[in-house]
């Protein structure tokens, strides 16, 4: 795909996608979702990336939907292919869904503004850093609308109920520090030193680790999140340990710990994922 919304740069096993409207502090448009979900299944396909970041260009992170098309901008019976009942799918939606569904950890480097969709975004990614001139703001009651992007399953379960009732009802801006508090940001930093501590984070994860064990161990999880018992963890937990422990990556893992040496995995999630993978559900609808 010709990418013109967002920018794709791998850099030692780092993939940066950058949303790059700066001029329209990086608005969320249809094109935007599908470079986004291209991008996801391109970087799940390709081994040499480890870890993904996603930041924005310019002052924002990305400032929500575009709103240019005016009060109807939301309204799907103006959509250029009139969608059934069955079909309509928020666009936000269906990329938390394919970066639910990621192999690699994705980290999210706010650096500014980061508003609707530009927040609930980021819900599914592993960890989000903020810079301290971020703000952050799930608006969509000021604008007559629902918390969209599969937000109200995930932020009840990042922040907690009440706090994600705060935020949803009064639609207002909040501070990183704010977010920070609630654990919706892991850490606030300096403008100047967010990508290098994300960086820095995504360099700690790529090095000496199993790309399969990771994989395996993001599912585990964000899918265990909806488990009514810990029995469903046992469950998986004990099939992913039984594999992983007869394949090569658990014993280079040993060997080269009583060896002392960095290790040498060779597994990898583009193609050597285990038969019983994915172990949950099938899902309604394909991101």
């Amino acid at each position: 795909m010709d990418y013109q919304d967002i920018r794709y740069e791998i850099d030692a096993a780092i993939l940066t996608i950058t949303l790059h409207r700066p001029e329209k502090l990086n608005a969320f448009t249809p094109r935007m979702m599908h470079e986004l979900i291209d991008a996801f299944d391109r970087a799940d396909a390709d081994d040499a990336v480890r870890v993904i970041i996603v930041t924005g260009a310019g002052r924002a992170f990305c400032a929500g939907a575009d709103l240019s098309g005016g009060a109807a901008t939301f309204d799907t019976r103006h959509a250029p292919e009139p969608q059934t009942r069955e079909e309509q799918r928020d666009g936000g939606g269906r990329v938390t869904l394919r970066i639910f569904e990621s192999k690699k950890p994705v980290i999210a480097a706010i650096n500014g503004a980061a508003v609707g969709v530009g927040i609930t975004m980021t819900l599914p990614m592993d960890v989000r850093i903020a810079a301290s001139t971020a703000r952050m703001g799930f608006v969509f009651v000021k604008r007559g609308l629902v918390p969209e992007a599969c937000s109200s399953w995930f932020l009840p379960r990042l922040v907690g109920i009440s706090r994600a009732a705060e935020w949803v009802y009064t639609g207002r801006l909040f501070a990183a520090d704010e977010a920070a508090v609630a654990g919706l940001v892991s850490r606030v930093v300096a403008p100047e030193a967010l990508l290098e501590t994300a960086r820095s984070l995504a360099r700690e994860m790529a090095t000496d680790t199993s790309a399969m064990s990771i994989a395996l161990s993001r599912q585990l999880l964000w899918r265990m999140l909806g488990a009514d018992h810990p029995m469903a963890a046992h469950q998986v937990d004990s099939k992913c340990i039984a594999w992983m422990g007869q394949r090569a990556d658990a014993h280079e893992g040993v060997a080269s710990f009583l060896q002392k040496r960095p290790p040498q995995f060779t597994l990898r999630p583009s193609t050597d994922m285990p038969a019983f993978y994915p172990w949950w559900p099938p899902r309604p609808f394909k991101p």
